[in-house]
């Protein structure tokens, strides 16, 4: 229920943005408004993916909420010596929600020029007025973020932690090698938000660079292409193309297709009646959208898929049903998927794959029980385990439709060099492979 309360908050700061934000705030305005809310609404993309427990959610409500504290087209008085009342305001909000951005999801750095692009067209594009707010604003924001890393969390107990998470960010990066592959990956991969959405929302942006000497009396138009910019900048860096990274392009992408259309493609029209034949094929190309969305949202609503908890589920009463007859054993789960199992059934893990000690150390000081892999126990695995454990395979599960990740694999850890009891149960037997009429198998699905 939090998360969608966090998608309803991004639906409501995505409209508001949109109506507030424009130099005609009309009656117009709040239709383009309300078309890129029914987009969003209707994304099974974005359905699916804000009712996960990820990070990607926050931050976009975040940055929602960071440039919707900006005034439009606001212009403070630069003969004052001091910022009025509604500049400390814009400082203050501004000072909190730029940390909790960045300490939400440290990426969200990448988001940043969309925000401050932003607050200096509120300033009328006056570098002396925008500076009066950005620089406090700024200080403000590293010196609570200062606070955490010294005082707070970070640097008491966590510093060790803190570096690993950027050199374990640091393996997939891009390089010149694969540069070009990198790019076109990252634009194709887009696809996921909406296959006609996607390749209008990036015509849309292409249309606002073509006109970029009228931006200026747009100013969400540059920033919500700095945010899309900024993300995609991180992608390609990274070199991770997660669909859960999408979701950070797909809100700016979606709001920008109607705020173009609305400010800079129809006011060029002249005449009347090509502006109501570009207005009605507008009108439909969005209700086949919503439509198509809406239907793939629809069946993701009525008939939901709980594999993955169902396996989890499985496992845990598995698990529970052993230290019944065994309590000395450990219910401790050594897996890369150990946090989702830990989040949907409450059982202790550690990560085979992700830690600031080698996994044979990280072995040895936790002594897990259990041993969860996702279709092969790999050699590395296997390596590190091996010196102190027997592995004993006693159930599979299936858990998704991702041919890496289709089965999961539950071993018992036995003290190396005990023999583990010979296992009552048959062993599962994989589904023979079928395919249509004359058409061939994958590579995948044969080497599955």
């Amino acid at each position: 229920m939090k998360y969608l309360c966090v998608f309803a908050g991004i639906l409501v700061a995505s409209w508001f943005l949109v109506a507030r934000h424009s130099p005609n705030r009309s009656q117009r305005n709040s239709l383009a408004a309300s078309i890129a809310v029914l987009l969003l609404a209707a994304n099974p993309f974005c359905f699916v993916f804000t009712r996960l427990a990820i990070t990607e959610p926050l931050v976009i409500l975040f940055t929602l909420l960071a440039l919707l504290v900006i005034p439009p087209n606001r212009v403070p008085q630069v003969s004052h010596l001091r910022p009025g009342i509604s500049d400390l305001r814009v400082i203050f909000l501004l000072g909190i929600l730029l940390p909790a951005l960045i300490l939400t999801k440290t990426t969200a750095i990448f988001l940043t020029p969309a925000i401050f692009w932003m607050l200096f067209a509120s300033c009328a594009y006056r570098a002396p007025a925008y500076l009066r707010i950005a620089v406090p604003a700024a200080l403000l924001a590293l010196a609570l973020w200062l606070s955490y890393y010294y005082f707070g969390v970070v640097r008491p107990g966590h510093l060790l932690d803190y570096r690993y998470l950027f050199s374990a960010n640091a393996y997939t990066a891009m390089t010149r090698e694969n540069f070009a592959a990198v790019i076109a990956g990252m634009l194709k991969d887009g696809r996921w938000i909406g296959y006609l959405l996607y390749p209008l929302a990036l015509a849309a942006a292409a249309i606002a660079v073509s006109q970029f000497r009228r931006l200026a009396a747009y100013p969400l138009i540059p920033a919500l292409m700095l945010w899309v910019a900024g993300y995609m900048a991180f992608l390609a860096y990274h070199n991770n193309l997660q669909p859960r990274y999408y979701l950070v392009i797909a809100i700016p992408l979606t709001l920008l297709l109607p705020v173009v259309v609305e400010d800079l493609m129809l006011p060029r029209i002249e005449s009347q009646t090509a502006r109501r034949v570009a207005l009605a094929t507008f009108t439909l190309t969005v209700t086949a959208i919503v439509l198509s969305d809406a239907r793939h949202t629809i069946s993701f609503v009525r008939h939901p898929e709980y594999t993955l908890v169902r396996a989890a589920e499985d496992i845990a009463t598995y698990i529970r049903h052993d230290q019944k007859s065994d309590p000395t054993h450990k219910p401790l789960i050594l897996s890369i998927s150990g946090s989702d199992i830990s989040l949907i059934t409450g059982l202790p893990s550690i990560c085979d794959d992700f830690g600031t000690l080698d996994l044979i150390d990280r072995v040895k000081l936790y002594k897990p029980g259990w041993y969860v892999a996702w279709n092969q126990l790999e050699d590395d695995k296997m390596d590190a385990m091996s010196p102190m454990y027997s592995l004993q395979r006693v159930g599979e599960f299936p858990a998704m439709d991702d041919p890496d990740r289709n089965l999961l694999i539950l071993y018992k850890l036995y003290p190396a060099g005990s023999q583990p009891p010979h296992p009552q149960h048959k062993k599962a037997i994989p589904r023979r492979l079928r395919t249509p009429l004359g058409q061939q198998p994958s590579v995948e699905q044969l080497r599955h």
